[in-house]
């Protein structure tokens, strides 16, 4: 017996309004501890791969199956939302807050969670991802690769089962690669990377996949 699969993607099928197709017969199963990577060249679709699991977008014919449960409406997407941790390709779309610890702490307050709790999880997370010290750091003044630790910090501070990370290290210099390599491979036990750094990829997954023509091809 396998682990059990998460997330299970069949026969996707997914096309813009304009015509244009992306996905043809896209089939993925994730299961526990998988750490698959997936490569491709622009616009073959895998942000929005990315996208259709959290129901961002919806498909166009398929069925996406997550914890088990066949999700279509907005509602079935919010349980997944608290258990999937999707990090956007530009940190810009993940900031929002005047300070580091405020974005932090915007999860676990949506989650309910108390005060006092909220401000360990930030204290915690920011100590593991190598942050201390960044509380009252304005995000809009850090470095691109410190804006990514951050947006990287928000997810881990929701404690998600499954991490969606699109192009986590694109753009950072081989210090700031290499940091958010090691805590990947130190602090996240599931996850779908998106990347063209098929170096980085061959590091931190165990299985890579090529986008291709509509539907995912092992490599």
């Amino acid at each position: 017996m396998g682990s059990k699969v998460l997330i299970k993607l069949k026969n996707i099928r997914f096309g813009y309004p304009n015509g244009q197709k992306v996905f043809e017969n896209l089939s993925l199963h994730v299961r526990k501890g998988d750490r698959i990577g997936i490569i491709g060249p622009n616009g073959s679709g895998k942000t929005t791969l990315l996208h259709l699991i959290v129901g961002l977008i919806k498909p166009t014919g398929g069925d996406i199956i997550i914890f088990g449960r066949s999700r279509v409406s907005e509602k079935d997407y919010r349980e997944v939302r608290k258990r999937v941790g999707l990090l956007f390709q530009d940190p810009e779309d993940q900031l929002f807050c005047p300070t580091v610890a405020e974005d932090v702490a915007f999860g676990p307050l949506n989650l309910r969670k108390s005060r006092d709790e909220v401000c360990r999880i930030v204290e915690q997370t920011l100590k593991e991802l190598g942050l201390e010290g960044f509380e009252n750091r304005v995000t809009y003044n850090l470095s691109g690769g410190e804006k990514k630790l951050v947006s990287l910090a928000t997810i881990f501070a929701m404690d998600p089962e499954i991490l969606l990370l699109d192009e986590p290290t694109a753009g950072l210099d081989e210090a700031a690669t290499q940091t958010i390599e090691d805590i990947l491979l130190q602090k996240a036990h599931t996850y779908i990377i998106v990347s063209h750094q098929r170096e980085v990829l061959e590091k931190i997954t165990g299985d890579i996949y090529k986008m291709d023509k509509g539907t995912l091809k092992s490599l």
